[in-house]
């Protein structure tokens, strides 16, 4: 059943941080955390409690934020002190405890992972796919924070692509003479070169635009500004997907051997948990091949939304075994 307004009392959610968290972490708990027997819907809350959520936020956002905060930065998204302390009244503290509650739910899943390579699959995809759905209606529920928070900051150069990350690649192909308009499509080229390493072919789809965009978000580092989905995706990725795509480190200190020589094959280097679980279950002879497609299949796209880079060996190999089935 869905989960009901909790009874608050004479206590205004909005008045501080704390008020307000105490109010919508019961909300985020159910929707992201709770057992569900179907992985791809989040359970829901009342609607009551969906427009109180709506309410708190709204109110604490235009009752801490400074009014005078809204234009953007310069600089390349440096702020000053007194800029930051505005950021802080209006959002950003926000912000970064939604960042903490998703990296808390992703580190849980990772420690709740099983020892055994062979279920390993088996065990992160329904977790991946819960906590997506989770993810997608938190996004939903708290869409204030992305068109009133993550926009300006993205306006004010603080998102996932920032002036300074293609400047340099951009002042190469400048000329002294090169208009304003010359510099802004140059920039808009750039982007689009980015975005094209995340399946976006330069076209009109929108659809195709906001899915490249969404997997450049999750591969952004942590300090980037980027929708609360792409927030908790990213955490998936860092606090989840890159332990368990970590190589164990050899023991011993002594010097590393040389490669073989005559073109021998390179002895069996250790591999990362996810590796070692990918190889078994593209490797296992006999079984039932329409599930191995379709494992393959959806680890492909959870490595792609969380923003593995497609040059990533795993990714590569996962992505070549899908394209080889279709």
């Amino acid at each position: 059943p869905p989960l009901p307004n909790p009874s608050s009392g004479s206590a205004n959610p909005s008045a501080s941080l704390p008020a307000l968290w105490g109010y919508l972490q019961p909300a985020l708990d159910h929707i992201v955390r709770s057992p569900t027997n179907n992985t791809s819907k989040a359970p829901s809350i009342e609607v009551s409690y969906h427009m109180g959520v709506h309410t708190a936020v709204y109110n604490y956002f235009t009752t801490h934020s400074d009014p005078g905060g809204h234009g953007p930065v310069a600089g390349l998204g440096m702020l000053s002190p007194r800029a930051a302390d505005k950021a802080k009244a209006s959002g950003t503290d926000l912000y970064e405890q939604l960042d903490r509650y998703y990296a808390d739910a992703a580190r849980e899943l990772y420690l709740g992972a099983p020892h055994d390579d062979g279920d390993l699959i088996h065990y992160l995809l329904p977790c991946f796919q819960r906590y997506s759905a989770g993810a997608q209606s938190v996004s939903r529920l708290l869409n204030y924070v992305n068109r009133h928070y993550v926009k300006r900051a993205v306006d004010e150069d603080r998102g996932w692509l920032r002036l300074a990350d293609v400047l340099d690649a951009v002042a190469r192909t400048l000329q002294e003479d090169d208009t304003r308009e010359k510099i802004q499509r140059r920039l808009r080229e750039r982007r689009v070169e980015e975005l094209r390493k995340w399946g976006y072919d330069g076209g009109g789809d929108a659809t195709l635009l906001a899915q490249a965009e969404a997997c450049a978000e999750a591969a952004s580092p942590p300090d980037r500004i980027i929708p609360l989905a792409s927030v908790a995706y990213r955490r998936f990725r860092i606090e989840v997907v890159e332990p368990l795509l970590a190589v164990p480190k050899l023991k011993g200190k002594g010097k590393k051997k040389r490669p073989p020589p005559n073109g021998d094959k390179a002895p069996n280097l250790p591999r990362g948990r996810l590796a070692r679980a990918v190889k078994e279950l593209l490797e296992a002879k006999g079984g039932n091949e329409d599930e191995k497609r379709r494992l393959a299949g959806e680890l492909a796209i959870m490595l792609r939304t969380v923003g593995v880079k497609t040059d990533h060996p795993l990714r590569k190999k996962v992505d070549k075994f899908v394209g080889s089935t279709d």
